[in-house]
């Protein structure tokens, strides 16, 4: 039986994942900021909510990461994969009790700062999976950094690129400096879920609208993130760029000089 940590595993696709986790026979602990939906995801699993645990965190700030790693590393000394399946989308100028936008926070920061702060007990496993799930972003994809990691004032069209593939490099990072533990990133598609919460009013309006002819299901979404999180026999680093679809996949190669940059930073802003 493999425990497998899933954050954002109250709803959407991580609720999707961890379902199938369990319907597999393993043990699951989720992720996420509403206890409420956490309390109702660990209801709807029925005979397996057993093998399953919800803990109610912020993982936007350094210390809400910093909690939630002291509790899960409270209760389990060994994860066999983690599956960062948080993500959040909005156009507005925010900021974190950390000064930092939201989008960069939860949709790289955080899982850089966890995943950090998890390795000894990733490090236990024989053969650990760390899955970072992204929108469509190839590794070929270039961003620019100059404005990494404080992106003021956010524009989300010239911010989105280099935020997204930040998961590629740290993806890099963990293949050369934790051989003994698989990295990947996997395109998430454009399934309907509660990430379009924070969105403009009319993209929420197009969603539902066009969502039945263009959106993948959810079901689509979580097929790779899955098999990626309970398979061993993919190379680190690697990107799933069709949902659906895990026989498709490519390589991660980047400028290992930005890699270093982008890692020098985090380092740097979480301590971890």
């Amino acid at each position: 039986m493999h425990t497998i940590l899933v954050s954002g595993g109250n709803s959407g696709i991580g609720l999707r994942a961890a379902r199938e986790f369990l319907a597999r026979g393993h043990r699951v602990v989720l992720l996420g900021r509403d206890r409420r939906k956490g309390e109702d995801a660990i209801a709807s699993f029925g005979d397996t909510a057993d093998r399953a645990s919800f803990l109610s965190v912020d993982l936007s700030t350094h210390d809400g990461v910093r909690d939630a790693a002291r509790h899960v590393l409270a209760e389990h000394d060994r994860f066999d994969a983690l599956l960062h399946s948080t993500g959040l989308l909005t156009f507005k100028e925010l900021r974190t009790a950390d000064g930092l936008h939201p989008f960069f926070s939860v949709n790289y920061l955080s899982r850089y700062h966890l995943t950090q702060l998890l390795l000894p007990a990733l490090r236990r496993a024989e053969r650990a999976r760390v899955v970072m799930m992204t929108a469509s972003i190839p590794p070929s994809t270039q961003a620019d950094y100059q404005r990494f990691p404080t992106f003021a004032p956010f524009s989300f069209r010239h911010d989105r690129e280099a935020i997204q593939l930040a998961n590629h490099h740290y993806a890099a990072h963990l293949a050369r400096t934790e051989p003994a533990i698989l990295a990947g990133v996997v395109n998430a598609g454009a399934a309907k879920t509660d990430i379009l919460r924070m969105s403009p009013w009319y993209m929420r309006a197009a969603a539902k609208v066009t969502g039945p002819l263009f959106f993948d299901s959810v079901d689509t979404s979580a097929h790779n993130v899955v098999e990626a999180g309970l398979g061993t026999d993919w190379p680190a680093a690697t990107y799933w760029p069709k949902p659906g679809n895990f026989e498709r996949r490519t390589p991660i190669t980047l400028d290992e000089s930005t890699t270093h940059r982008v890692m020098g930073i985090s380092r740097d802003i979480t301590g971890a």
